[in-house]
């Protein structure tokens, strides 16, 4: 049984520097998340190592996951006697899983372990909470005496073994190592990738498992079986050049899944049947070797032909220095910048210019991995204005895969530039959202004539059959998708609908932001997705999907004013308000209809002018909208009239 190495991503989502009051009922601290993810006692434990990167520095996450691993001891043996398959505590004692619904609830004794193991983690779950509520007051002592004088973006490395199996036991806990990278102001940290690489690096030095796995700290084990299913995969390969990777399914347990389920049914998949699947950034399982740039297609070393280690400054070029885990190793280097590690700049991980993003990889049909998915509005808007942001950083740069790689087929180019355009497209969207409201306001049209005056309604000009059909074949052919993956109607409406709203508000502001940065104006900012649950409406501790919330956000300026925009342009056109058309053809039911379809589409924003609180636009966000409405509307008619 070979190895493997669990790199595990934690951006400190509990420290003071992003004001989150953590709680490890809400999954967002790395306690529960590491007990499930190193709780696969289907493959031996000392064959495991688990490597956490806290980017905040917080001494409330390194207490966190010592305080867990005390109780993951006793979890862990609970998990191997009982056969539990919901790994992760947090969703195992949610209450769905009570011992009567057990197959040993008829055993006392299981029963009374239930009960003892659940006391066991109220208890952890009180310590964590009460230690985020007293942090300031914190005595930064003994293991925690570290952390006195650090910042979370100015400080050492830090680097901690938590728990050695020293004994090389099946039945103890995998090697436990805490790391918090080297951070320094006049040094680029380069987000997630630059975490990655550090925690690749350290790990070589203390275990080098040839196989790796890195996984966000906000997932957990769907599969306890995942690990060794996925080493018979690539090991099941003759040659090593055959498979990479493997990439499993992105998954969601607390959120609506029918949009990432449809996505990986028809994109991932089909992206996967061309030329073997992208790198979707977690839940992933790799090959040491593809990541130091060894591999697949050809696997090279730095050696003489007597098989002699190259000249040391040859190999201090290539790889770097000593200290792997300081914020200067890379610079120098090629690390980052050719097909060594996670390669630089981006601040999403969707996509690697090296052998993990060519085609030797293998797409796993299980779901290995459930993660945490943004838990509102404006997380979820900030969430894809981040990856909206990366993909746009990646199609202007070097990294871009379809630059970097000479072999990639057309149609594999094909998929990487529709996702890579994603907030190039809030473009064309917020111009055909705003032309049918300037149209019906101003009694024009864009679109062929249909005539609004005669009854029955009559078509004067038959082009207009053309975009009706490409408008209803997209729809009908979306719909079947939802439909032939046992979806309901409603699913595939309400994903229609926040696709519009994404797009015009996310990704427009992805647009601004890279254009800012590209200009040298600012640098981008890499945003953390809260997912907190404490303030879910739900009382097994979901969101309602069909609820959306709102805050101060400027991302909701654009989509709550094109929806004043098309309220007015509707209401201009039934008080009969309209100027006199242009040669005698206004706007016709075309144009009105597509009005009316955005307004349906934001549906979600229009009972957020009418209510409070958190489902509620803000009254700011609604005035701003309201004067950009206005001069939109004013500026239009000047337009008007000088033609």
């Amino acid at each position: 049984m070979d190895s493997l190495d669990f790199l595990l991503f934690y951006a400190s989502l509990g420290s003071p520097l992003f004001g989150f009051s953590p709680s490890i009922s809400t999954g967002l601290l790395p306690n529960t998340k590491y007990f499930q993810s190193v709780s696969m006692n289907d493959y031996a434990a000392h064959k495991l190592a688990c490597y956490l990167s806290d980017d905040g520095c917080s001494p409330l996450t390194f207490y966190s996951l010592v305080e867990a691993s005390k109780f993951a001891k006793l979890w862990v043996q609970f998990c191997k006697k009982y056969n539990v398959q919901v790994r992760a505590p947090f969703r195992y004692f949610l209450g769905e899983f009570m011992p009567s619904d057990h197959a040993n609830s008829c055993n006392e004794e299981f029963q009374w372990q239930w009960q003892k193991m659940k006391n066991e983690y109220d208890q952890l779950s009180r310590k964590v909470d009460d230690a985020a509520q007293n942090l300031s007051h914190c005595d930064l002592t003994g293991e925690l005496a570290i952390f006195s004088n650090a910042d979370s973006r100015n400080h050492s490395t830090i680097v901690k073994v938590i728990w050695e199996n020293k004994e090389d036991s099946s039945d103890h806990l995998p090697h436990l190592v805490y790391i918090s990278r080297e951070k320094r102001s006049q040094h680029n940290h380069h987000y997630k990738a630059g975490a990655m690489n550090v925690l690749t690096r350290v790990s070589a030095l203390m275990t080098n498992a040839p196989f790796m796995l890195n996984v966000d700290c906000d997932m957990f084990t769907n599969n306890p079986q995942v690990v060794r299913e996925t080493i018979c995969l690539l090991l099941g390969s003759k040659r090593e050049t055959v498979c990479g990777f493997v990439q499993g399914p992105q998954l969601f347990y607390d959120g609506p899944a029918d949009q990432v389920v449809i996505s990986n049914e028809y994109m991932v998949k089909g992206v996967a049947e061309i030329q073997g699947p992208p790198y979707e950034g977690t839940g992933c399982f790799h090959r040491r070797k593809v990541i130091y740039g060894l591999g697949p297609d050809e696997v090279t070393n730095l050696t003489s032909e007597k098989g002699k280690l190259a000249d040391e400054h040859e190999l201090v070029k290539e790889f770097g220095a000593c200290q792997v885990a300081a914020s200067y190793y890379e610079y120098g280097t090629n690390r980052g910048k050719k097909f060594i590690s996670y390669p630089y700049p981006n601040l999403i991980h969707l996509f690697q210019p090296h052998g993990i993003v060519d085609s030797h990889g293998v797409y796993s049909e299980f779901s290995a991995f459930l993660g945490c998915a943004p838990s509102d509005g404006p997380a979820a808007m900030i969430q894809q204005k981040r990856w909206a942001t990366g993909l746009l950083e990646i199609l202007f740069s070097i990294s871009n895969p379809i630059f970097s790689i000479g072999d990639l087929q057309s149609r594999r180019c094909l998929a990487y530039i529709w996702i890579l355009i994603w907030g190039l497209r809030s473009i064309p969207e917020l111009c055909y959202a705003i032309l049918p409201a300037y149209c019906i306001i101003y009694n024009s049209n864009f679109l062929p004539y249909f005539c609004l005056n005669c009854v029955p309604v009559q078509v004067e000009e038959p082009g207009i059959y053309i975009p009706v059909a490409l408008f209803v074949i997209y729809n009908l052919y979306t719909l079947s998708e939802y439909l032939r993956l046992g979806f309901r109607i409603r699913s595939w409406w309400i994903n229609q609908s926040m696709e519009r709203i994404t797009t015009m508000n996310a990704w427009l502001f992805a647009l601004a932001s890279f254009i800012i940065k590209f200009l040298g104006l600012s640098e981008t900012v890499f945003e953390v997705t809260q997912k907190d649950q404490s303030n879910s409406d739900n009382n097994d501790g979901t969101i309602n999907p069909e609820e959306f919330t709102f805050d101060k956000s400027p991302v909701f300026i654009p989509g709550t004013t094109i929806l004043l925009v098309q309220l007015a342009a509707l209401a201009t056109a039934l008080l009969g308000l309209q100027p006199e058309a242009h040669r005698g053809q206004g706007s016709g039911l075309g144009e009105f209809m597509c009005s009316f379809y955005l307004v349906a589409c934001f549906w979600p924003i229009v009972k957020g002018l009418f209510r409070k609180g958190k489902y509620g636009i803000p009254f700011s966000t609604m005035c701003k909208s309201a004067v950009l409405a206005f001069i939109f509307v004013h500026l239009g008619r000047s337009s008007s009239n000088m033609g």
